[in-house]
């Protein structure tokens, strides 16, 4: 397989562990610990694990200029990022939530085009607006809203991570085009963690350790180790071949992955609405990535 074949790969990899994650984070959390206690010991470890794997991989020592960019990319997609969506999936539904991150390649989409002035091709503009019907047609009647307290705040909630998701897509993909990808995330996250301290310290110091069962404990496991730590670097190796807007387009997929997980484990129920709405999602991934593939 040529390289933009496995940045591909890598791609949906991504969206099938974070389809999980939204059903693995709500069995957790608010139950057992609160959304910021849960993105504190996220990013901590996360970030342990981002240094540790340095200690084995040789590393570029990162340009001074470069550090207010990292710092850029900490807020946006680590802090902010992370703080409104584990705010937002304790008040909604795992699949809203989930199907409410798809709002970001219409985002990258315009931000490139304002920002990165990446040309808007009409066979990703279809691809885009293809997505988008499918995944609000999923919000419109095929929503779930099992377990949600504050759905509409929660919604909000999410919406605003997608915007700060885009922004960090855009942002990172200079460094990843300068840096291999280790260099600098491992920086992302040291700053990503200062800036979580003051909101998840208090939350985590108050988690009752000796009532959380070892499901829960696996389950906070699965979400640092392959929803933070192994997503975070499947998706910047990913960038290393693809433009923001093709990485974005993979959100797409989640609320699919999700909807299917939290079928499989009899959390929601299956609807040709859903099914649809999966159609054409599928259908508008495919055109934005073959667009990008047979332009190479």
């Amino acid at each position: 397989m040529s390289k933009r074949q496995w940045a591909l790969v890598a791609a949906t990899l991504v969206s099938i562990i974070y389809g999980v994650t939204f059903t693995v984070a709500k069995d957790v959390m608010p139950k057992y610990i609160d959304p910021f206690g849960f993105i504190f010991l996220r990013v901590g470890g996360s970030m342990l694990l981002f240094w540790i794997s340095t200690l084995f991989v040789k590393t570029e020592k990162i340009d001074k200029a470069d550090f207010p960019r990292i710092i850029a990319a900490s807020f946006f997609g680590i802090a902010f990022n992370m703080l409104t969506f584990f705010k937002g999936l304790s008040y909604t539904s795992p699949i809203m939530g989930a199907v409410l991150m798809v709002t970001t390649p219409m985002i990258v989409l315009i931000l490139s085009a304002l920002i990165t002035k990446e040309r808007m091709e009409n066979k990703k503009i279809i691809g885009i607006l293809l997505g988008l019907a499918g995944t609000i047609t999923l919000i419109l009647y095929g929503k779930s809203m099992v377990n949600a307290p504050n759905a509409s705040l929660g919604n909000f909630l999410v919406f605003v991570n997608a915007m700060s998701y885009g922004f960090y897509l855009i942002i990172v993909k200079k460094l990843m085009d300068k840096y291999n990808a280790l260099s600098f995330v491992k920086w992302i996250y040291f700053f990503g963690f200062l800036m979580v301290i003051p909101f998840g310290w208090s939350e985590f110091q108050a988690v009752d350790w000796t009532v959380v069962p070892t499901s829960a404990y696996l389950k906070i496991g699965f979400v640092v180790i392959f929803s933070t730590f192994l997503t975070y670097l499947l998706n910047l190796l990913s960038m290393k071949e693809l433009k923001p807007t093709t990485v974005a387009v993979f959100i797409y997929l989640q609320p699919l992955f999700a909807s299917i997980f939290a079928i499989g484990l009899e959390k929601d129920e299956m609807s040709w609405v859903k099914a649809g709405s999966a159609l054409l999602i599928f259908i508008g991934v495919y055109l934005v990535t073959q667009k990008k593939v047979s332009s190479t």
